[in-house]
């Protein structure tokens, strides 16, 4: 592999398309060099070969840059892929490192492990045994469960996971999982269900649980036991054995350098666009005549904002414990030096977005991307977001910056697809096993929480791929 060669294709490539933006990248290529604060900063070998491309170069081998001290790069890894917290951008980080090196992803047989339940290692595809066929990487949606995960990962594994503010994870789930949960499905808006949450909310019914501590829900523990500061440590001291990392998503650039350490990762491999993102409503103003407007269905007041905290008060002193933790690890890690990391991802960020993304790299609606596999899927009340390629990229070029906006559903697929190249494929299996009729209109997917909403196994599921979904009611009738 002719790695000056592909150095040269990685400058050229930046200046080309961006060209004053080349001057910012060379400076801050420079100070990386001569401080020594990166392993690698432009690492990505970039290989137009027939059959295969190589984006990370676990090598500081010719002219790669100085290594990342002497750490070896993890490659079993574990991410607990919480709800609404920016976690679907970090899995398509995962998704690119484990494809580029080779490595095997332990895959839902569907699109999540069974979730609402607890994990089951019978539900990852081509589980064998305890440890019978080794997996390197899992990431999809799973309520965690420590024993069967050890099943199906190396002892070896790094386990890391995110969390978010639980008010915004409120504002966000409400949007996302509006027609979802029965607590918030009865809502006349958010502000209205934290107003008064017992009136909405019943812990029997299904699919509740989105509306209620919903990040202690995902890492396996109770989010309807009562509150009390001596049961919230219990939980935490239970999170902090079974992860070594736990990011936040207000400051996820800081997030990604601590991981890239952590993980002894090169810069590239954390480098990546929001995913998954949902469109922000425009401020109500006075409609006209002089009549104000209705308040937002997201809208809160600080009163509101503050019941929140208090009806989600198991998430909401995780967050305020590992939002702790992370800070004293950034002090640990060095301020300035952490800022010149950020500063050097940003600047990454900003000239692959100029190379990839049309737009200026801002997100777009779905009904605006013509390509239907990287199309996000559909759901609640706001719109997700995506992004549209350049046009004219080379191949090889497209290839690398297809794999950074691609939806999770669809990396999914893929990643399925080149792992089970013989396997019958989720729709068949799907229709062989349930019977379901799906019409065929647009490329949007019927993700898990939709499936699950139906009380069926997640192995007998239904999954839309060729376009077009129809919702499913509660007897699972068509509508």
């Amino acid at each position: 592999m002719d790695f000056k060669r592909s150095a040269r294709r990685m400058r050229w490539l930046g200046c080309y398309r961006l060209g004053p933006k080349c001057k910012v990248v060379l400076f801050f290529v420079g100070l990386a060099i001569a401080g020594q604060l990166l392993g690698v900063l432009f690492n990505k070998s970039w290989v137009q070969t027939e059959h295969s491309r190589t984006l990370f170069s676990l090598s500081s081998e010719n002219g790669q840059g100085p290594p990342l001290g002497s750490c070896r790069p993890h490659t079993h890894v574990m991410f607990l892929k919480t709800h609404k917290t920016a976690s679907s951008t970090v899995l398509n980080i995962l998704y690119r490192f484990g494809e580029e090196q080779g490595l095997r992803f332990a895959l839902p047989v569907g699109y999540q492990f069974g979730y609402p339940q607890r994990f089951e290692a019978q539900r990852v595809k081509g589980y064998r045994g305890p440890r019978v066929a080794e997996f390197d990487i899992i990431g999809n949606h799973m309520r965690f469960f420590k024993p069967e995960v050890e099943k199906v990962m190396p002892i070896d594994t790094f386990h890391f996971s995110i969390l978010r503010d639980p008010v915004a994870l409120a504002e966000s789930s409400y949007a996302y999982y509006k027609n979802v949960a029965p607590a918030f499905r009865r809502a006349k808006g958010l502000g209205d269900f934290a107003d008064n949450p017992h009136k909405y909310y019943d812990l029997r019914l299904r699919n509740n649980h989105y509306a209620r501590n919903l990040l202690w829900f995902d890492f396996g523990l109770d989010p309807n036991a009562n509150f009390s500061l001596a049961l919230a440590r219990r939980g935490e001291a239970t999170v902090r054995r079974n992860f070594r990392l736990i990011l936040i998503s207000e400051y996820f650039d800081q997030s990604m350098v601590l991981l890239r350490h952590a993980l002894c990762w090169p810069l590239d491999a954390v480098v990546s666009f929001s995913l998954n993102a949902r469109e922000q409503a425009p401020k109500r103003r006075s409609t006209w005549g002089g009549k104000v407007a209705q308040p937002a269905p997201l809208a809160l007041t600080d009163e509101q904002r503050q019941k929140l905290r208090e009806w989600n008060a198991l998430d909401w002193h995780l967050y305020q414990a590992f939002n702790r933790t992370f800070w004293i690890e950034v002090e640990r890690f060095g301020q300035a030096r952490m800022q010149a990391e950020v500063d050097l991802l940003r600047v990454r960020r900003e000239v692959l977005a100029g190379v990839c993304l049309r737009d200026g790299g801002r997100p777009v609606e779905a009904n605006r991307i013509r390509d239907k596999d990287i199309r996000p899927f559909q759901s609640g009340m706001v719109k997700i977001l995506g992004y549209e390629l350049q046009p004219r990229l080379d191949n090889v070029t497209r290839q690398v910056c297809l794999s950074m906006i691609r939806p999770e559903i669809q990396y999914k697929d893929l990643l399925d697809r080149r792992q089970f190249p013989h396997a019958q494929q989720p729709l068949d299996a799907a229709i062989a096993a349930g019977g379901f009729a799906v019409k065929r209109e647009s490329s949007f997917l019927l993700t898990g929480e939709h499936i699950d909403s139906l009380g069926k196994d997640w192995n007998r599921a239904v999954v839309a791929r060729n376009q077009s979904i129809h919702q499913v009611d509660n007897n699972g009738k068509l509508r």
